[in-house]
């Protein structure tokens, strides 16, 4: 593991070098630039989403935010993959297009131990013609 983290920056370089010698450096850097804002547009309008989100949340139940795990692992995968493009090197920008795809970034969560929010059951006013219902149950809490 220690390797990875010592070899992993000069991984990066030599793709880099690579790609610059493929095609024009000028280029290269353009496209390192082009990635970096790319990553922070990314970062910047998700973390606006996120609020607008909440804040819409918090209008319509009445000044509570309940957030599942599933929308914020969401979320800040897609950050990560902000991250990832702001690094200068091809293999963070593979790693962060894997982190978009949305079938493979929620198999990932899933492999990373990040489980399906429960159904969301709301209480209160019904809209039923029975009238107000109360919803009673157990609940145990199932750790790993």
């Amino acid at each position: 593991m220690q390797w990875i983290i010592f070899l992993f920056p000069w991984l990066e370089l030599w793709t880099l070098i690579e790609l610059g010698g493929e095609i024009d450096g000028f280029t290269a850097v353009l496209y390192v630039f082009a990635t970096l804002v790319l990553g922070l547009s990314m970062i910047r309008g998700r973390g606006i989403a996120i609020m607008r989100e909440m804040r819409e949340m918090q209008q319509q139940q009445g000044g509570r935010v309940i957030i599942g795990p599933q929308l914020l692992a969401d979320e800040t995968a897609i950050i990560g993959s902000g991250l990832l493009l702001m690094i200068p090197g091809l293999i963070t920008d593979f790693l962060a297009l894997l982190c978009l795809i949305g079938p493979l970034r929620r198999r990932l969560l899933a492999l990373l131990g990040v489980q399906k929010p429960e159904p969301v059951v709301s209480y209160g006013e019904s809209t039923s013609e029975t009238g107000p219902q109360t919803l009673e149950g157990d609940f145990r809490r199932i750790d790993d």
